[in-house]
């Protein structure tokens, strides 16, 4: 009856959650019960968030596309785009295994373009991440299962760029628009708990990851096409930390229910603040009031929250199915689309020897609709540069992956 919970759950489902959050983090091929395994898993996500009623509310940059009052009033804002994860894992004794991994934990594309009215907001932004952790655990007996201690460290590099208008054509030396790219690296570290009775399938997992800090981030304010300047830039961030709880649990000869509760710390990213490299002394953590600012990246989240459960069912010694429901609460606050997101999974596993699994999977959820425009803080007034409304739209996503044993 036994099958395993990474085969239950399905990464399409968890891959459009919000905030920059695109693998996330995932140790469940720890847990694998063979002596050494391999996993490779990917998913293909495609959102469709479309944009509407656009105004251009800032008039200092000239208005539309253009700055003389052209652009379309609806945008597309979303690109699809891929989630890899690759781990191995390693059983040194009975009771104590390590896994590594790579991932791309976080993530974003949105890229409405340049012929919208909100082209001085954003004409594409992307980030990318590259993420490499070592896991370990060491377990032991209490009471009718297994305790099982959890450890390990992380590395993660982020880079990305944002385009938008910044002067009219007409006004500049060339197409008017800037750009600012950006990179760093950071250390994190994970640990956490988890305790496990085999027989019935039980585990119930608690894992919290650090955050990871950006503390020297750099990178380039191109305004080659807007008056000629091309401007180092530096500033700080971090990637926030992260509570996962995870429960799955047999109810029956070849059933089992799952479920998890995520809560990731993105109300720490509000407004990261870019300061030319040649100010350093004056403002040497760049701050959003030190004066020297000359960009921000302007995200204004609160934190993140994110519920499932499911359940699947062994039908054969080979083939298992599974479903599962998912709620990711919007990180945003009155900027951006990240609203409230509903997403549907499916998925099965076909085991053709006891070493070899493959599955697929596929998920179709809604992007709860929403408006974007001026938001005032204690730290200012935000978004008074675009407004826009949104409807429902829809996200759909395919994953597949392949296990081995040895």
């Amino acid at each position: 009856m036994i099958f395993g919970f990474a085969g239950a759950t399905i990464l399409a489902t968890a891959a459009n959650a919000g905030g920059l959050e695109r693998g996330g983090y995932n140790i469940d091929l720890l847990f694998d019960d063979s002596r050494a395994a391999f996993d490779a898993t990917g998913a293909y996500v495609m959102p469709q968030r479309e944009l509407k009623n656009v105004r251009d509310t800032d008039a200092s940059d000239g208005i539309g596309s253009d700055g003389f009052g052209g652009g379309t009033t609806t945008a597309d804002e979303t690109e699809s785009y891929f989630v890899p994860r690759v781990g191995l894992k390693v059983g040194f004794t009975e009771d104590f295994n390590c896994m590594a991994d790579y991932s791309q934990p976080y993530g974003a594309h949105t890229k409405p373009g340049a012929d919208w009215m909100g082209a001085n907001s954003n004409i594409e932004t992307k980030i990318d991440s590259d993420g490499f952790a070592g896991t370990c655990s060491y377990s032991f007996n209490a009471g009718p299962g297994k305790l099982r201690i959890i450890g390990g460290v992380s590395y993660l590099e982020m880079s990305g760029f944002k385009e938008r208008l910044v002067a009219p054509p007409l006004l500049a030396l060339g197409n008017g628009v800037g750009r600012l790219e950006l990179s760093d690296s950071g250390y994190g570290w994970r640990a956490g708990l988890a305790y496990e009775v085999p027989e019935i399938a039980l585990r119930a997992s608690l894992m919290y990851y650090s955050e990871v800090k950006l503390d020297d981030v750099t990178g380039v304010l191109d305004l080659s096409e807007v008056n000629g300047a091309i401007i180092p830039v530096f500033g700080s961030t971090a990637m926030p930390e992260a509570v996962e709880l995870k429960v799955q649990s047999g109810v029956a000869p070849g059933w089992l229910v799952f479920g998890s509760v995520k809560w990731v710390d993105w109300s720490q990213l509000q407004n990261v603040s870019f300061c030319p490299e040649a100010t350093r002394a004056l403002n040497a953590n760049c701050t959003y009031n030190g004066g020297t600012r000359v960009t921000s990246l302007d995200l204004l989240y609160q934190d993140g929250w994110t519920v499932s459960a499911g359940v699947g069912h062994q039908l054969t010694e080979k083939v298992s199915l599974a479903g599962s429901i998912t709620w990711d609460r919007g990180t945003g606050t009155g900027v951006g689309t990240q609203t409230d997101t509903w997403t549907f999974g499916f998925g099965g596993s076909y085991k053709p020897t006891e070493n070899a699994e493959f599955r697929l999977g596929g998920a179709i959820g809604v992007l709860t609709s929403g408006s974007s425009g001026t938001v005032t803080t204690d730290n200012g007034t935000f978004g008074t540069d675009v407004a826009y409304d949104f409807g429902s739209d829809v996200v759909s996503a395919v994953s597949a992956s392949f296990k081995v044993k040895f």
